[in-house]
């Protein structure tokens, strides 16, 4: 379930307390008193056998003894009780439970058991469940206090969730003493039915919550989770943090990327994926909240500092470049127009430090250059109290020197207490975030800035693919299927290259041999300088061992570096078996970067994809970034930019650049491969040499495992649907393919909006449409395959560079009750009978997905779509809110 009738969870008419209490200091009494001195305007009952009244209410014996079924139960009572009394309520009608009682899945099995229980009797009701073991909730706009908080919350604009009770009690307490005021406040305890993502997709369409604020301890239906964030982040901020950063890894690994992939950083990708700003403390949730409400988005990232105290401007700097953010470069223009209205003295860069004894008319001379400076896009003013200068005077300055440029970003950070309470006033008025600390200014700066990345991630259109990589899965699925039947966790390295190969990925051809001999008579064969390695399943790193010897030059050398091997085995790991030798060519790159790409398996979010500096010391230099498949070019590139070594990788000095669109393409390659096989646990490409040539992969390590789950089933995002694809004959001959849409489509997708006549355009979108935003494109060709598709009829070829004829398009509401369509063919293909094909495989697709209707809204003029849809069964009305419209409905 999602958001199905969470409406009687926050906007109830009506409450029951199972388990009402007349002793102070109960929590069925703390949860009474809060039911009834909220401002409910519904019924209240109590319910508690051992009572006839309490706090002036009558008391009921049993829920059976209700003048009515409530809309909303909350229940206090022993956890054996629990499932029982969800039964009773179901039947009788209820849609909602607050289950506050603890004592289920927290307590092992048998608490496990007792959790299932209660589900089993809340299920073939529809009635969700908030907890157990929670605080409740509260939604002080409609009067609700379902909990046990000490306080009353303020109305206000901002949603809050989390699975501590404890953090609700703190954040309430926080925030009154602040004025900061809620739309929902949620404990989710437990999260046995209604977890975050459910959160997510209600709160979303709530028009009176403008942000949402998470405290994550762990997310549950990862899916489920990924999909409602994503569709929440394009309406409005989410915000979270994260508890437990530095949580050691749940699994120990045996291979680099394994080692390097905490599960920390598998959450802070999950999170920038989605769209959501993460923050590292309670206290920062608000404050990125208010800075988010006053600045729409942010010009760039470049920051200039302009300062009165060097030691501040050097805080600042320091904050800044921590966080991962850039300092600004001042033009030579603007460097010399500082000279004119600074001291002789001033720093002669960025921080700007206008020296301690700035007025306010310096401080505006120098903001006035700042401001105008096309290299600066924000400015922080930091002004530290000095006894010969008036605060005041310098924030009036600060802020009438702002505004005459048209409300640029501007920043600021009166330091101090006593003398700094009026200066921030005065630029808190005028619109102006301001704040306490340099540090938290920069946070400030830094909050925009990650935010407007991870929402420009959400609509960037990505580059197609360089190439169409080949995917033989045939191939690579008969070398699992022979480990796994041989009972071989782990794949030697020839296998593991013939699987990278299967998959298109640059491998240098390996041969397996058994004895040094056999290593010596490879390399004559081969005639050429060759690499020796060790080959055993016991010895994860070969270099532990000195397992590799490279640029070996005829038999000899190469027969003495293998026998050597064998003794080192032999003396240093007894018991490692050891299966023989890879002998392979060697590869002489010597400006080339060595690079680590891998994949392992999240506990949460499955599948992850690890980037970053490769070689023996990549645990060392720890130089990486997870990304989650499935990915393109512009994720993968996202990824390949967080790390130190992108740098390197896009070149410096007389090093030319290494080619990016084939490391990006390898990214991809690895993804697709784990996201086909659920049976891929871990897999290490290290190193994979990368250099302005181009890349290939010169060692590689697999370890497989058993699973019965398709490979779909185990990603945090669903995939592209490949399984969609169709190939369709015309008429005349011509062979076009039916499949979903991709990001990569938008190029595709305007050049063909910009061929459709007017008519066209208004009878797919109602109204006169001239231009096609790329917002609008974003969201048309940016799905979610698990709630919306999109089928595109194109020519055979690249997305993004083969045209696109015609599009019928579906989106579904959370719990797939009902389902919107649109279809536009272009006039070019009418009178071929693609609407009816259209429409015919969008009905396959819904049925396919337990969609349960199909509509739409069609103009009384489009004649053509009303006989399509009246020819494959669709009910067909006027629509009452709207004139001149028929809505058509098909039952699934």
């Amino acid at each position: 379930m999602t958001i199905r009738n969470l409406d009687y969870l926050f906007e109830p008419r009506s409450v029951a307390l199972i388990g009402a209490s007349g002793e102070d200091g109960k929590i069925g009494h703390v949860i009474a008193r809060n039911l009834l001195g909220s401002g409910f305007e519904g019924p209240v009952y109590f319910v508690n056998p051992h009572r006839d009244r309490l706090l002036e209410q009558k008391v009921w014996a049993s829920v059976a003894d209700l003048p009515e079924a409530p809309d909303l139960a909350v229940i206090a009572t022993p956890p054996e009780t629990v499932p029982g009394i969800v039964e009773e309520l179901g039947s009788a009608g209820t849609r909602a439970a607050i289950v506050i009682t603890a004592g289920f899945g927290e307590l092992g099995d048998e608490g496990r058991e007792l959790q299932q229980r209660m589900l089993d009797a809340a299920r073939p009701h529809l009635l969700r469940v908030l907890g157990p073991n929670c605080l409740g909730a509260v939604v002080p706009g409609h009067g609700l206090n379902a909990s046990f908080a000490h306080l009353r919350p303020e109305p206000g604009k901002l949603a809050f969730v989390t699975q501590s009770g404890a953090v609700v009690t703190s954040v309430i307490d926080w925030a009154q003493a602040r004025g900061i005021g809620f739309s929902h406040l949620v404990s989710l305890g437990g999260a046995a039915d209604v977890d975050f993502g459910d959160m997510l997709d209600y709160l979303a369409n709530q028009k009176d919550t403008t942000a949402i604020l998470l405290y994550v301890e762990a997310i549950t239906h990862a899916r489920k989770f990924m999909s409602a964030a994503r569709a929440a982040a394009r309406m409005k901020p989410v915000i979270v943090v994260k508890a437990g950063r530095y949580e050691a890894s749940a699994k120990a690994a045996a291979s680099h990327t394994g080692a390097l992939a905490g599960s920390d950083d598998v959450y802070d990708a999950a999170f920038r994926r989605a769209g959501l700003l993460r923050v590292d403390e309670l206290s920062e949730l608000f404050g990125a909240t208010e800075i988010l409400s006053r600045v729409q988005r942010v010009r760039g990232e470049r920051l200039c500092i302009v300062t009165n105290g060097g030691g501040v401007g050097v805080m600042a700097t320091d904050e800044l470049i921590g966080q991962g953010g850039e300092l600004a470069e001042l033009s030579e223009e603007s460097l010399a127009a500082l000279d004119e209205v600074l001291p002789a003295t001033w720093s002669r860069g960025n921080p700007v430090d206008v020296i301690g004894d700035a007025d306010g008319e310096r401080y505006g001379r120098a903001l006035d250059i700042v401001l105008k400076d096309p290299g600066v896009d924000a400015t922080l003013v930091l002004n530290c109290p000095t006894a010969v200068i008036s605060g005041r005077d310098v924030a009036e300055r600060v802020v009438s020197t702002w505004e005459a440029h048209d409300h640029p970003l501007l920043l600021t950070s009166f330091v101090g207490e006593v003398s700094a309470g009026e200066p921030r006033e005065i630029c808190a008025e005028a619109g102006v975030p301001t704040f306490s600390t340099p540090e938290r200014a920069v946070k400030g700066f830094m909050y925009l800035v990650n935010y407007d990345r991870n929402q420009r991630s959400l609509m960037e259109t990505p580059p197609s693919v360089p190439r169409r990589f080949t995917q033989d899965t045939e191939a690579a699925r008969k070398i699992i299927d022979a480990a796994l039947a041989e009972g071989r966790e782990w794949l030697p390295e020839v296998e593991a290259k013939a699987l990278l190969r299967a998959y298109d990925i640059p491998v240098v051809e390996a041969v397996s041999v058994a004895t040094p001999e056999a290593a010596a008579a490879r390399a004559a064969e081969l005639d050429c300088a060759v690499v020796l390695k060790i080959q055993s399943p016991d010895i994860v790193h070969k270099s532990d061992v000195d397992g590799v010897a490279l640029d070996l030059e005829g038999e000899t050398a190469v027969l003495e570096a293998a026998r050597s091997m064998l003794r080192r085995v032999e003396s240093q790991r007894p018991e490692a078996r050891v299966d023989g030798f890879v002998v392979e060519p060697m590869v002489s790159r010597p400006d080339a970067f060595e690079l680590l790409v891998g994949a392992t398996e999240d506990a949460q979010f499955g599948p992850v994809i690890l980037f970053g500096h490769g070689g023996v010391a990549a645990e060392t230099i720890a130089d990486t970034a997870i990304g989650l498949p499935p990915m393109n070019m512009r994720l993968a590139k996202r990824v390949m930019e967080r790390t130190r070594v992108w740098r390197l990788l896009c070149g410096y000095r007389n090093h030319a650049a290494a080619d990016l669109e084939a490391i990006g393409t390898v990214l991809l390659q690895v993804a697709q491969l784990v996201a086909d096989f659920a049976e891929i646990a871990e897999l290490d490409i290290n190193p994979l040499l990368a250099d302005a040539d181009g890349v290939v992969a010169l060692d590689a390590r697999m370890r497989l495992q058993r699973e019965e789950r398709d490979a779909r089933d185990r990603l945090a995002i669903l995939p592209y649907p490949k399984s969609l694809e169709e190939e369709v004959e015309l008429s005349d001959g011509r062979k076009l393919l039916l499949r979903p849409i991709m990001p990569e489509d938008e190029p595709s997708l305007h050049r063909v909006f910009e061929t459709l006549n007017a008519e066209e355009l208004r009878l797919r979108f109602h109204a006169p449409i001239k231009v096609l935003t790329h917002m609008m494109a974003a969201r048309f060709t940016q799905l979610d395959y698990d709630r919306e598709m999109a089928l595109a009829l194109t020519e055979p070829g690249i997305a993004g560079k083969t045209p696109i004829y015609g599009v019928a398009r579906l989106f579904a509401d959370p719990d797939r009750e009902h389902a919107d369509f649109a279809i536009i063919v272009h006039h070019e293909m009418t009178g071929q009978g693609l609407g009816v094909y259209l429409m015919e495989r969008l009905i396959d697709y819904a049925r396919s997905v337990g969609i349960r209707k199909l509509g739409g809204d069609v103009l009384n003029d489009n004649k053509v779509m009303l006989h399509i849809c009246k020819a494959l069964g669709f009910r067909i009305a006027p629509k009452l809110e709207e004139r001149g419209v028929k809505r058509v409905t098909l039952e699934l």
